[in-house]
Formats: structure tokens, sequence, C-alpha cells
């Protein structure tokens, strides 16, 4: 695969530094702060040792404080000390989709999340163009010679797609492919099927406890969709239809992620995150619906046909559980996580170090 070198464009090329690379935030602010201490950077992302810190996306949402996140990431990439990536969250906040967990930020979402996440911090109204201003800055995956890091699939048909598209045009792109999609779903009716399924059954989408029925067009609109928009593909995996609905996300799903790792077949290693991975796996019955991706395969490890992916998301997106509970978070099974490379091992917010293998 021939990547563009243009520093204006979605896919950009990596310094040679070495590299910190941070999973997955979802407004964890303290546990960002405690792990950027363990690997020994200053307040402004400075390392000693020259190091360059790596964040794959989805900074935001369900966490008590997405807004003192981005606030931090903004600074260590504005300064030059970091380089950050677009997760399907951010997409979320770009386009406006209000979803789980974003009550932070959208007024229409707020009284919904008090349920699960309150307390948080919100943002106020005057910061958010900010905010979205900063993020639709940001490029969608990052390279070099000897890593590649998106934040949950490199496939070469979706790089392909959007390696040229320039920085600042996200947005744009991203809802050129879904209108799209979305144009050739009301062609054949599908479309206005789906709207009508999420309108009747509304309140039974996000009752745990009252799931609907299997509801076929927004199965086949949904994972139609996310196949079409390579931005999707890119930020949010490869998806097929679900033989049966799940509840993930506080919310009755029709389609699942699947391992597209399985058919990587290049040579240079990928990061990720998106895959909610736990360092302390529970058993299969138990275990969330996306976690089984990873039942199979220890917590450490990399994977996918030439074992050279790597998931780097520990799940600390759910600590909202822990504080529901009343559990202490010192012992979560959810961590904030980065992999040193080319050290390749682990050091979690804990300040516990692991190799990988």
């Amino acid at each position: 695969m021939r990547l563009c070198y243009c520093y204006m464009h979605l896919v950009k090329r990596l310094p040679d530094n070495p590299l910190d690379i941070v999973g997955d935030i979802h407004g964890e602010y303290s546990a960002l702060v405690r792990l950027l201490a363990h690997l020994g950077y200053d307040s402004e992302g400075r390392h000693p040792h020259n190091r360059l810190l790596v964040f794959v996306g989805d900074l935001i949402d369900r966490g008590p404080d997405s807004h003192s996140v981005v606030q931090l990431v903004q600074r260590l990439v504005e300064s030059g000390n970091a380089r950050c990536i677009l997760g399907n969250h951010e997409i979320n906040l770009l386009i406006d989709d209000v979803k789980d967990g974003s009550g932070w930020f959208f007024d229409e979402r707020h009284q919904q999340d008090l349920k699960h996440y309150a307390p948080f911090r919100r943002t106020p109204p005057d910061q958010r163009q900010t905010f979205k201003d900063f993020l639709g800055s940001l490029p969608i995956a990052l390279f070099r010679d000897d890593i590649r890091i998106v934040h949950a699939a490199w496939t070469a048909a979706a790089i392909e797609a959007v390696e040229s598209i320039t920085l600042g045009t996200v947005t744009e792109q991203y809802k050129m492919w879904d209108f799209a999609a979305q144009s050739s779903a009301q062609a054949s009716g599908l479309y206005e099927r789906y709207l009508a399924e999420k309108e009747r059954w509304a309140v039974e989408l996000e009752d745990e406890h009252q799931p609907p029925p299997y509801l076929h067009s927004i199965a086949e609109y949904e994972a139609t969709q996310q196949m079409i928009n390579p931005l999707k593909v890119l930020t949010s995996g490869v998806e097929v239809r679900a033989d049966e609905p799940f509840f993930a996300g506080n919310r009755w799903r029709f389609s699942d992620r699947v391992s597209w790792w399985d058919d990587y077949d290049e040579a240079v290693p990928v990061v990720i995150g998106h895959y909610w991975r736990l360092i302390k796996p529970m058993k299969s019955v138990n275990m969330p619906r996306y976690t089984q991706l990873f039942k199979s395969i220890p917590p450490n490890a990399w994977h996918g046909k030439r074992r050279n992916v790597f998931c780097i998301d520990y799940s600390v997106g759910a600590r909202w559980r822990d504080r529901k509970a009343g559990r202490s978070i010192e012992n979560s099974r959810f961590r904030l996580a980065a992999l040193q490379w080319p050290e390749n091992q682990l050091v979690f917010d804990s300040g516990e170090i692991m190799a990988t293998c």
C-alpha cells in the first residue's frame, strides 16, 4: 500500500520518536493525568527522552470530565507534543449525532444520561464550537514504516478512500458518504422503514429489560450504512447484521462488530482502540458483548492473522459502572493504558507495567 505523505491530509505520517499510544479515555480525566505521570510526561506533554504521545480517539462520553480531557489533549496537540486521531465518538459529536453518554455536550441528552453517568462536567454552550473546531482538525489515521494507528479498523479500501482528503473537511466528507447511503436506502424504501422502527420502538431500544423484537430494517440499514462509509469503517470497524439483538452501550443493537484483524495480511503492525478489551477477563457468560472478541486472546497479546494487531482499549469507559455500584476504582478491571513503542510494553493508569506477547 502506497500512502500519501502530505501533512494536510486525513492520513498523516508520524515522526520517528518513540511513542506512547494511549487507548480510549472516555472522559476519565483523572485516569489520564495519572497515566501521563507514570509515563514521565510533564503538564505540557514534554518527555525527558523525547517520547511522543499518540491518542487513538474516543476521548469523550460516559466519563465524568470529557470537557477537561479535550482541553488537555488539545493543549498537548497544539504544543506539538502529542498527536491524536478521531474515534467514532468524536465523529458523532462533529455531525451532531446525539448518542448515549454525550449529555456533557448535547442538551438533548443531558437528562437521559443522568441515570448512568452523573455527576459529570458539562461544556458551556459558548465553548462548544471551539471543541468542534479542534476535533474537526484531527486526522483519521497515522502511520510510519514500522507502525499504523487507527481507531477501529485498518482496511486497504477505506484507507485509500480517505488518504487524500484534506484535513478539516472530515465532517463534510462523512455526511457526503452517509447521504449517498441514505439516498440509496430511500430509493428502496429501507430508510422509511428504518425510521418507522426507531420511532415505534424508541423506549424499548434503550431498555435492557424490555427488548424489542428483531428489527430487520434497523439491522439492514445500520449494517449497510456502516460499510458504505469508509470513515465509519475506520472509526467504528467492520460490521455485519447480528444473528439476534444484543444490549450494548445502553441500547439494543442489530449489527455486530467482527474481528477484521483475522483477515489483515500486511506486515506493518496496527494499533487500535474501540473494542473494550479487559485486562482481567470475566467468565465468558458475564463478559460484555464487544469484549467477547477477545475471549480466547490473552489480555496482553497481539492478535490477528499475523499477530500484528493490538487493541489498546482496556475499557476505562466503563468505570461509571464502578462508581454507580459504589466500588473503588483503585482495583477496577476497567483500565486506561498506553502501548510503548518500540519497547512493546504496556503501562496502566495504576502504574503497573506489563510486557506484551
